[in-house]
């Protein structure tokens, strides 16, 4: 585990957060060491979504016009959607390849199933 993976297990710990080990979003409780390269872009994006949620929030908040509103949601969805497939491109490029190689074909279900809860 790299030094900058511990400090950031660390932040999520000492933050408050649930436990990498255990989510409330999921049933799985699976983990995935991302290069930094990953991380980065990952955070970067995640980032860029939060301050456009921020400028709508502010956007409502000072009685913006709906169309405007509405223009910078659409952004955001568009920027949500970039970062899902970033994400699942990696998500097959190891996770599936490296289960898949080790005779753990159960992960084409799993990844099926995932492709067809982001198609809702």
């Amino acid at each position: 585990m790299s030094e900058e993976s511990r400090q950031r297990e660390g932040n999520e710990n000492a933050g408050g957060a649930a436990e990498r080990d255990f989510c409330s979003c999921c049933t799985s409780c699976k983990k995935k060491e991302r290069t930094e390269q990953e991380y980065k872009s990952l955070m970067n994006r995640l980032n860029r979504i939060e301050g456009q949620v921020r400028g709508v929030k502010g956007m409502v908040e000072r009685d913006a016009y709906c169309v405007d509103i509405l223009i910078q949601v659409s952004a955001i969805n568009s920027a949500l959607n970039s970062f899902n497939k970033e994400l699942l491109g990696n998500h097959i490029r190891t996770c599936v390849v490296e289960n898949v190689r080790s005779g753990n074909d159960e992960i084409i279900d799993e990844l099926v199933r995932t492709i067809q809860r982001l198609m809702k």
